[in-house]
């Protein structure tokens, strides 16, 4: 073809240096354009000889090639697929926005497979001008007769098309990388990439170090030509046959049929652990997982796996990576992704979802929020059915598995209706209930309130008054529980969670009048308060069972509460910690204790402030840890008292 030169047809003046510039918020977003075109190129050419309007030769083995050359600051991109025709090149390349995919899925729609077309924009090409000064296209396509095209852009709207040399059909795509862009000349570099966006691509894609390859072919030649010499002096008549020697088979960098595209009957335990391992780098293994596999109303296939959390800290470590036909997309797509669901780790491919022209955010669409309810469903099937069926293996589960349950009833109502009969809370004997076998089991002590402890060792005091009395507690530590039992309320109006000190209940006390406690009360108040010098401190006084405790702490349940979400999202500043953590505090005093009984009877005693401020510190040591100033004074009143003992 003689020489022809143009102008690229664009709408407008100025929207080629935003195509360049702005359309890809990740520069090396290019390199998943490219090949994903050069898989488009080979499916199509695949599509075309499975209805007979291509014969391909027996050993066709079709592959693309990604080389970089550092030295000539290059990165070139070969596919073997159906290539282009010079009106093809005007039409699909020079008309920019145009989508060589979108026509091909038109003309052939009533005779497609299962094979499916990675492309849907005639914008991703173009993504190569943010990281080239210049870039050419040598393509020939499979048609019969067909001549090779060559067509070159130095970035501008300026193209040059004349005859290439290719002589098999397919394209060559050869990007000359500006000053800025020689990273991706790099070979870790360009792996990196390939391995981030064409990990799982259908067809077979092979990296070549142009300079490397050269170099090792150098030496070869030179081994090769000493060898022969040596053998010819040696003996004339050897022969090298049986020694011939074997090219190293090529292993491609991505797996072309990945697990979530197999049918899960089809795979094994140890396939679903290995690609865990090889995608996520994490050699802890996954709890269980979901294989989700649906073809209508919508194609989707994926497989979500629920890790084995070792803290609080790891609920923040969730990946779950979307894919778009085995090209990927990104990671944790809202829009598609249930929020809770991004506690876990998985992959999702979903051909059909509305992709915006630069494929990493998604358009407006009703049909991603049925995804995304199609997703939640099938996890809570999961999770429901294994209660019923596996109540064992969920228990065992349970403690890895309740952060990512509860976040899920908090951020998604339809999930909660689903779980909310299988949230599971672990007693003081380490049994798990669900809510109504606590509360049955408890009807008679505690109706329809659920203790709870939120610190065992802490709290060691309260739980042992619990366990006395035989009253049933459960334990709930994690951060999330706090806002998570104030929904739970919500969810069941007459049920109400009590932390175990938040009040002395009857069951602890004797039954006394009021009238009997109140003169105790008023003189022990003004005793505590003169030797504490706290005029705002609050007394309570009453019989317990067990004489063996002196004092206790209770906070009311609500305030509480709200001194926990404050310091959970670090609104207080810079207030004084003792100050806020008193506040609300009742100190109960038990009149069956020796001591008590002693600062009863002895309000003006030696001893009795230095008792006051021992009960008191002890009391608050059985309900949170003391201030660094108090433990100190604690530690030495306390060294004082064995000092007493032992005179």
């Amino acid at each position: 073809m003689s020489m022809k030169k143009g102008s690229l047809s664009i709408n407008s003046d100025n929207i080629f240096p935003i195509i360049k510039k702005w359309l890809y918020s990740d520069h090396d977003i290019f390199i998943r354009e490219v090949v994903s075109n050069a898989c488009d190129a080979v499916t199509k050419l695949r599509k075309l000889a499975l209805i007979g309007e291509y014969e391909e030769a027996e050993d066709t083995n079709y592959r693309i090639d990604v080389i970089a050359s550092p030295k000539d600051k290059t990165l070139t991109f070969i596919d073997n697929g159906i290539g282009m025709t010079a009106d093809e090149v005007n039409e699909y390349i020079n008309q920019i926005a145009f989508s060589g995919a979108s026509d091909f899925l038109e003309k052939y729609k009533d005779k497609a497979t299962d094979d499916q077309i990675i492309g849907h924009f005639g914008l991703g090409f173009y993504s190569t001008f943010m990281v080239a000064d210049k870039v050419t296209i040598n393509t020939l396509s499979y048609q019969e007769d067909a001549e090779p095209v060559f067509w070159e852009c130095d970035g501008g709207t300026e193209y040059t098309m004349s005859t290439g040399d290719r002589d098999v059909h397919g394209t060559e795509i050869t990007l000359y990388l500006n000053e800025d862009s020689y990273e991706f000349a790099n070979e870790y570099r360009v792996k990196e990439v390939l391995q981030k966006y064409c990990s799982f691509m259908p067809e077979e894609i092979f990296f070549t170090n142009a300079d490397t390859a050269k170099e090792e072919t150098e030496d070869v030649v030179e081994t090769e030509v000493v060898e022969e010499t040596t053998d010819n002096e040696a003996d004339g008549d050897s022969t090298d046959a049986g020694n011939t020697k074997s090219e190293p088979k090529e292993t491609p960098i991505n797996d072309t049929k990945p697990l979530w595209t197999k049918h899960p009957n089809d795979c094994e335990e140890e396939e679903y652990k290995e690609f865990y391992r090889k995608v996520f780098l994490d050699f802890k293994e996954p709890l269980f997982w979901i294989h989700l596999n649906m073809d209508y109303p919508f194609n989707l296939k994926g497989i979500l796996y629920f890790p084995k959390f070792n803290s609080e800290y790891d609920t923040l470590e969730g990946t779950i990576k979307l894919y778009n036909n085995q090209v990927f997309i990104a990671d944790n797509i809202k829009e598609v992704i249930p929020e809770f669901l991004l506690l876990l780790k998985g992959v999702i491919d979903c051909p059909d979802l509305p992709l915006n022209v630069s494929r990493s955010a998604l358009q407006n669409d009703g049909f991603v929020k049925k995804i995304s309810d199609y997703i939640t469903k099938k996890v809570a099937d999961k999770l429901s059915g294994m209660f019923k069926t596996e109540r064992e293996t969920y228990e065992s589960y349970w403690d890895d598995l309740s952060p990512f349950i509860k976040f899920g009833c908090l951020k998604d109502d339809k999930f909660n209706d689903k779980m909310m009969n299988y949230i599971l809370y672990k007693n003081l004997d380490g049994k798990y209930l669900t809510l109504d076998e606590y509360l049955e089991a408890g009807k008679e002590k505690y109706e329809n309130t659920v203790f709870y402890t939120d610190n065992e060792k802490v709290q060691s005091q309260y739980i042992n008054m619990f366990k006395e009395q035989e009253i049933d507690a459960v334990v709930l530590t994690h951060n999330i529980d706090t806002p998570f039992i104030t929904h739970q309320e919500q969810k069941h109006e007459d049920v109400k969670f009590t932390r175990i000190d938040s009040d002395i209940t009857n069951t602890f006390k004797e039954e006394v009048s009021e009238e009997e406690m109140k003169d105790a009360t008023d003189k022990l108040t003004d005793t505590f308060r003169k030797a504490l010098e706290n005029d705002k401190l609050n007394v309570k006084v009453e019989k317990l069972k067990n004489a063996d405790i002196s004092s206790m702490i209770t906070l009311p349940e609500e305030t509480r509460r709200m001194q926990d979400m404050m310091k959970m999202y670090s609104m207080m500043g810079n207030m004084d910690p003792s100050m806020f953590g008193g506040e609300g505090q009742t100190l109960v005093l038990n009149a069956n204790n020796n001591l008590v009984q002693y600062i009863l009877e002895n309000p003006e005693g030696e001893n009795t402030k230095t008792v006051c401020e021992q009960l008191y510190d002890l009391a608050l040591l059985a309900h949170a840890p003391l201030e660094a100033d108090a433990m100190t004074k604690f530690i030495a009143r306390s060294n004082q008292i064995l000092g007493f003992i032992t005179k």
